[in-house]
Parts: C-alpha cells; structure tokens; sequence
C-alpha cells in the first residue's frame, strides 16, 4: 500500500485532447484511454507493478501486464483480454466498452495529486482539506460547481448502487452524525480517495470494517 500510494502522489493531471477512444473488440491496448484503464492500472499498482494509474494504456503498462500474465500463466502479449481482465478484477470482462470521459480523467488523476495534504476542518484548499471541501475543489477544477457540505452534496446527481460504480462517483458515509457526514471519490478496484481526519487526503477500501459499516450510498454526477 505505500508503494501504491508513493506511486499515486506523482499523478499529474493530464489534459487530452481526445474526448473517446474507441476499444478493440475484446481487448485493451496501447494507445486506449479510459476509466476502465484506470481502474486496470490501480490494481496493477497494487500488485506492485510499476505503472501510473492515469487512464492511459502506454508501453509501461503493457510490459506490467505482460509481467502479470506470465506470472499466471496467461499468453504475454500485453492486451488485456478476458483471461488478463478476469485475473486482474476478479470479474468478467464487459461486453460493451466505453470511450473514456475527458472530465472524469481530470478528476480521478487531479484527485490523486493531493495525496498526503492534510485534514482540517472546514478546509477547502490544498493547503488543507476536509472531505467535502477536497471533493468540491477537485470537482470545481474539473469546472464542475458542487455544494460545500457532504449532506448536500448526497442531494446531487443519480443514486447509484456499488455495482454500478466506476471511477469518478461519489461515495457516502455516516460518521459523526446522522446521514451523510462524510464523501469520497470513487476511484476503482473497490477504493475512494477522500481527506480523511487521521490521515489527510488517502485512499482507503469500501470493505474496510469502518467504512463498510458506514456506507450509505452513492450518486454519479458526470
């Protein structure tokens, strides 16, 4: 996980000019965008794969994949087909594949880059963050306009179930008080990032005892 997060702090925000990309029926490869890749990339940086979870498929991605599948007994090829997807996410692969939202790749890279800023309470800047400042100013970098407390923040968007979640969704939590008190940004692999009160802005697990015990629901915005 220090690896995982050593890693993360040097995402930097990448702005592209394309807005979709286009899959290869069945298969992941250099060149394609999305949250999808985003998602395979955090995971392979997990595992501790050397490679930097930014929505884009490069040649170091493909050489950890390659590492991957050969360590599981998969044809190292480097594309991320059923086999290398369902070893990788423990799910099967979709059938229909998604171009890769330019807003929802701000976020998730930009949201990264504040790793390690510290909580404070009522903070709304990179000098210090609490949970719903740090998600309405990565959001508002985006130039998307969200509200500043968590409560309302739950009154936005569409509610969406954990299956449904995809990087760039927001999650919510009850914790000091009733209803939504605390949010997060989803960002794949069952993991928000969100500015924590003991630890500042981190990534943590939906299924982690105090979090899942927690969990209240979740809204899409993008």
């Amino acid at each position: 996980m220090v690896r995982f997060l050593r890693t993360l702090m040097m995402v930097m925000v990448l702005l592209s000019v394309s807005v979709s990309t286009s899959y290869a029926a069945g298969q992941f490869r250099v060149g394609d965008q999305g949250t999808e890749i985003a998602e395979l990339q955090g995971k392979l940086v997990m595992l501790g794969y050397d490679v930097i979870a930014d929505g884009a498929f490069g040649p170091a991605m493909a050489e950890a994949v390659k590492e991957f599948q050969k360590s599981h007994g998969i044809k190292a090829d480097g594309l991320i087909g059923p086999a290398t997807y369902t070893a990788l996410l423990g799910r099967d692969m979709p059938d229909v594949s998604r171009g890769m939202d330019l807003i929802a790749r701000r976020i998730i890279t930009s949201s990264m880059s504040y790793i390690g800023v510290p909580y404070v309470f009522g903070g709304t800047s990179p000098y210090g963050f609490d949970c719903s400042g740090y998600v309405q100013y990565v959001f508002a970098n985006a130039g998307i306009s969200l509200p500043r407390t968590a409560d309302v923040q739950y009154e936005v968007g569409t509610p969406i179930s954990t299956t449904e979640l995809v990087p760039g969704d927001l999650v919510f939590f009850t914790t000091y008080t009733y209803g939504a008190s605390h949010v997060g940004i989803y960002v794949g692999d069952g993991n928000f990032i969100h500015a924590s009160s003991s630890q500042g802005v981190t990534i943590s697990s939906l299924s982690h005892p105090y979090y899942s015990s927690r969990y209240i629901g979740a809204r899409r915005i993008l």
